[in-house]
């Protein structure tokens, strides 16, 4: 997990001052309220020309020679020229900052279940994962975090569970869980769900657990009621004892769920790489593997794993500029301090300005290393460096090594424009010191991010019928997968990303598995399993089942040239599509996996020559 450190500072609250004379929220903001800096020792001089051409000035600032005023628009220009006015700005709004949705919410369709129509509100008689508890064994929880506010912490194990030093399992929490409220993020279950957690790592930076504690939470969760358990951890050992734990949480109806690994390899990871659990890859915003992302036979969903925006116990960096907060991002190797100063605009800051001095620069990336771009506002005797993205969004960086003594974060390009804009002579003050025990936000990278995801996705659509089975889950997450790269599945995404509006709608039959293609003249032809056989063969400590299935048409007769999709479940797990020969047979066969294992195969899907597919008989086990 790649921690890029970028504290939220949403609860610096609301920097407007309002006047008698302010609009109603109704009204909406005044587009005629402009900032009017005049020049020292014309402030009288200007203020008779304010009120002279209409203007209702509503605060009068000494301290920065300016007014804040409301003027006719057609005297705005005329202004501009005075040769007593330096300049003329708009007086910007500023709202309460309020909860944003990761772009991992909408991905895997979280909203599409519970806020189809996103009014960010929930919508009447959704599913939302209430009624499911999801275990969490990781680093612990900051509870007392505003967005777990109202969600139901069932409890945890050991004292302390609800506290968390690292932040690790707080972030993976927020994913499952944050509260759908006016603060932060929000959760692929909008706080619907109940949470317990097992506490299993400790410390400033996590430190390490056994398998055996692994398989003590494990249990623990399972004899708290829960039906899914995240794991946002791993290593490269595997235990027989350990992976048959898990082969028995999985047969009593515990769906275990864990990260695939960072180390960008085709190496396994365990415990997800055990068939008895989900191993999940991470994806960016676009879709695609992210490069540490490990890539095994194993990997069975993938979800977004870079730039995962949630909960943390801290706040690591922030920004004020005239009491307005900005989300900023710790470059990495920079000193630990808090300046302040007037803000100043450094382009790209690709050489030294004694104008800087005391100042916080602005500079925006590019031609130069960050480093240097740092070292150049030092040299000049700036009070610290804010470097703004030359791309939409945010970013994450590094100076290489140790910085010099000043605060150095990075800031989007969205927010740097802005202020270049808006801002330049404004009192800033940049913050690099951490604040513990906050309610702190902040983006990370990792499989351990894309876990929370599908482990979220599968607390959401359970909701919808507790008595489906951890296999009936399992399966609906895969079959409806999005397929990304190579057809079906493959080792770096697996069956593809998760998607919770198709599974459901899968599991509630309405298909769900693909695009909405028309099929051409079907005729009203309902096709349905004739047989299934089962054969296995086992070699040694392994063994492979083959499922021999035929299609039946209800025209008579059986179905040749018809896709059907199958799926493996129990001791080895995987989905995949073929065809039917002349005859209306195909045949599937599995992975490896134990001897003696129990494996269960159903036809969960036929399309082609048919109208429809009626799964009655669909199923069989050895």
């Amino acid at each position: 997990m790649k921690q890029h450190n970028l504290a939220r500072a949403l609860a610096l609250g609301l920097a407007m001052a309002l006047g008698a004379t302010s609009a109603t929220a109704a009204d909406g903001p005044d587009p005629n309220r402009v900032w009017v800096k005049f020049k020292k020792g014309q402030r009288a001089n200007v203020e008779t020309l304010l009120r002279g051409n209409g203007g209702r000035i509503h605060h009068r600032f000494e301290n920065i020679d300016a007014f804040a005023v409301s003027l006719p628009p057609q005297v705005l220009e005329r202004l501009r020229n005075n040769p007593n006015i330096e300049r003329i700005e708009v007086d910007a709004p500023r709202y309460p900052l309020g909860q944003a949705v990761p772009y991992g919410i909408d991905m895997v369709q979280a909203r599409d279940v519970w806020d189809a129509n996103r009014d960010g509100v929930v919508d009447a008689g959704a599913t939302t994962g209430a009624g499911i508890k999801v275990c969490v064994i990781d680093s612990g929880i900051h509870g007392a975090h505003e967005d777990f506010n109202g969600v139901n912490l069932s409890g945890g194990h050991p004292t302390g569970w609800n506290t968390d030093t690292c932040g690790h399992g707080s972030h993976v929490a927020g994913t499952i869980a944050a509260a759908n409220n006016a603060a932060g993020v929000v959760g692929v279950s909008p706080g619907a769900v109940s949470l317990h957690i097992i506490k299993v790592f400790d410390g400033p930076n996590c430190g390490w657990s056994y398998s055996s504690t692994l398989v003590d939470a494990a249990n623990r969760c399972a004899q708290a009621g829960a039906k899914v358990i995240n794991m946002s951890l791993g290593g490269s050992t595997s235990s027989t004892t350990e992976n048959n734990a898990f082969a028995n949480l999985y047969s009593q109806g515990v769906l275990s769920i864990a990260a695939a690994g960072n180390d960008g390899n085709n190496r396994h990871s365990y415990p997800a790489s055990y068939d008895s659990v989900i191993s999940v890859a991470a994806v960016d915003s676009n879709k695609a593997r992210a490069s540490f992302s490990q890539y095994t036979n194993q990997v069975e969903l993938s979800a977004p794993g870079v730039s995962v925006l949630s909960t943390v116990p801290f706040v690591n960096a922030s920004m004020t500029v005239a009491g307005t907060g900005y989300v900023v991002d710790l470059l990495e190797g920079t000193h630990v301090g808090t300046a302040s100063g007037t803000l100043a605009n450094g382009g790209r800051c690709t050489g030294t300005n004694a104008a800087w001095a005391g100042r916080v620069v602005l500079c925006e990336r590019g031609d130069i290393s960050f480093a240097e771009k740092v070292n150049n506002v030092a040299a000049s005797g700036g009070a610290a460096a804010v470097v703004y993205n030359n791309a939409p969004g945010g970013f994450s960086g590094t100076l290489g090594g140790a910085g010099p003594a000043i605060p150095a974060v990075s800031m989007s390009q969205e927010d740097g424009q802005s202020l270049v804009a808006t801002r330049i002579g404004s009192s800033a003050t940049v913050s690099t010191v951490s604040s513990n025990q906050g309610n702190g936000y902040a983006y990370y990278d990792g499989t351990s991010m894309a876990t929370p995801h599908v482990a979220g996705v599968a607390a959401l659509v359970w909701s919808a019928n507790p008595s489906w089975t951890a296999a009936q889950i399992r399966e609906a997450l895969a079959v409806t997968a999005e397929d990304l790269g190579t057809a079906g599945r493959d080792n770096n995404t697996g069956w593809g990303l998760v998607r919770a509006k198709a599974a459901l709608d899968y599991l509630n039959g309405g298909g769900g598995g693909g695009d909405d293609g028309g099929g051409g003249d079907t005729g009203g032809i309902v096709a349905s399993v004739g047989s299934i056989s089962l054969s296995t063969t086992a070699k040694g400590k392994n063994a492979t089942t083959t499922a021999t299935v035929t299609i039946a048409s209800s025209a008579g007769g059986n179905l040749a040239g018809a896709a059907v999709t199958g799926c493996f479940s129990g001791g080895v797990s995987g989905c995949s599509t073929r065809n039917t020969d002349g005859s209306g047979r195909v045949t599937f066969t599995s992975a490896r996996y134990s001897t003696g294992a129990s494996v269960t195969f159903c036809v969960t899907n036929v399309t082609g020559p048919n109208a429809s597919f009626n799964n009655t008989n669909a199923c069989r086990s050895n």
